[in-house]
């Protein structure tokens, strides 16, 4: 079993194995592959070239009421004043909604999770796994947690809006996040009780949505390997979300919690996991969720942990009454660590510490809160930003990349204070 040094050093290898043809693509045919790189390469993961097969229920089950959702098709972003004294959790009802193709509903009583590959103890094939109930899975030891689950492109909307910058994708703005208590059973346990040998060296977990297809090529299930050492590392496989079984939006019966990596690898409605002696790659490795532009190498760099964010919880372009004393309430995390400090500005020029409300957390994120009496009528900018425990901080300058993935600036929040 080999090590694991952390996912740059990870992709390098793979990139290195799979254009060497040492790195099995599961899913998808060499022709398919060719036809995918012909009609795009690797920047080909924008809104418009998937379809999707919807479910009875619709893209998304649960209900989207507008005063705490902006709907974007199959995908729903909280809005930040929504989270406005709801506590330290995201509401499962305020939750945002991040959907390849669209919600499935599926039935716990008959769904299995299905293990196989040369990593496993005996190499069982696709066709007869290992497999394990609902019922199994919850006998199992457990555990629970909280970490906030993130889309890669949060915050991609301010590439445009704030740098002039052209980026494809959904034009999220900062509220494609969520934290929540999740209980389930530890990626590690499951594997061991699989049988998970020496020679493992990727595990490649599998959704049950509806294929996903670009440009006319059918991809399959959206599945993005992840490297054995992470997988025995924090990964859960959650069944419960704030104490409730998880809803359909959010993987019901079960889904990868994989804390501070970016969202893709936090697969939803989990069905299949082969675990490999070999190397692995997939589209959401090689074509999407890299990150591609003038600063990055030809074959871009793949996603890693998540950066440093902070957002007001304020409508964009709140009032606020001259005079009057405010309290300007936020929240800041990010995917190196806990939270160290975070400053506001309300000019542009100076920062103010903001005060901490509760602890900080390692995969979660902080609460904070800084109070403004406006003097001035007029538009006002609100910034956040926030600091680390590795120090990281948020720039005024997000590094460009052609799909906005991984927005980390400062976000310059409007708002309007009306003369009393």
């Amino acid at each position: 079993m080999t090590a694991w040094h952390g996912e740059t050093a990870y992709d390098r290898e793979r990139l290195a194995q799979w254009r060497a043809g040492q790195a099995r693509l599961p899913g998808l045919s060499r022709r398919g592959l060719l036809r995918l790189t012909a009609a795009g390469g690797l920047a080909l993961a924008t809104a418009g070239t998937a379809t999707a097969t919807a479910s009875a229920a619709g893209p998304i089950v649960k209900p989207l009421p507008p005063e705490w959702f902006d709907v974007y098709g199959s995908n729903a972003e909280t809005r930040w004043e929504a989270m406005s004294g709801q506590g330290y959790l995201t509401p499962v009802d305020r939750f945002f909604v991040r959907d390849h193709t669209s919600t499935p509903v599926l039935d716990a009583g008959t769904w299995r999770l299905r293990l196989f590959g040369s990593g496993l103890r005996g190499a069982p094939t696709a066709a007869a796994p290992i497999e394990l109930t609902y019922r199994d899975l919850r006998a199992l030891p457990s555990e629970t947690i909280t970490a906030f689950i993130e889309c890669t492109g949060n915050g991609r909307s301010f590439f445009t809006s704030q740098q002039g910058q052209a980026v494809s994708g959904t034009a999220w703005k900062l509220g494609a996040v969520g934290v929540a208590r999740w209980r389930g059973v530890r990626l590690a346990t499951v594997l061991a009780r699989a049988g998970l040998t020496r020679h493992a060296v990727d595990v490649l977990p599998e959704g049950l949505d509806a294929d996903y297809v670009a440009a006319g090529v059918n991809l399959g299930k959206v599945r993005r390997p992840l490297p054995v050492g992470k997988a025995l590392q924090d990964v859960l496989l959650a069944y419960e979300m704030n104490g409730q079984p998880l809803p359909p939006d959010h993987g019901f019966p079960v889904r990868l919690v994989v804390p501070s990596w970016a969202g893709i690898a936090s697969i939803k409605w989990l069905g299949r996991i082969e675990v490999s002696a070999a190397p692995l790659v997939s589209p959401w490795s090689t074509q999407f969720y890299r990150l591609l532009g003038p600063d990055y190498p030809a074959e871009g760099t793949l996603v890693t942990e998540q950066v440093v964010k902070s957002a007001f919880e304020l409508p964009w372009g709140a009032t606020l009454v001259a005079g009057q004393r405010h309290v300007l309430r936020g929240r800041s995390w990010s995917g190196h660590g806990r939270i160290r400090r975070v400053e506001v500005s309300t000019d542009g020029v100076t920062w103010h510490p903001a005060r901490p409300i509760g602890p900080a957390a390692d995969r979660a994120w902080l609460q904070w809160e800084y109070p403004w009496r406006p003097r001035t009528a007029g538009p006002h900018t609100l910034r956040a930003r926030a600091t680390d425990v590795t120090g990281a901080s948020q720039p005024d300058i997000a590094p460009y990349n052609t799909q906005g993935y991984l927005f980390g600036a400062v976000v310059r929040h409007p708002v309007t204070v009306a003369a009393v």
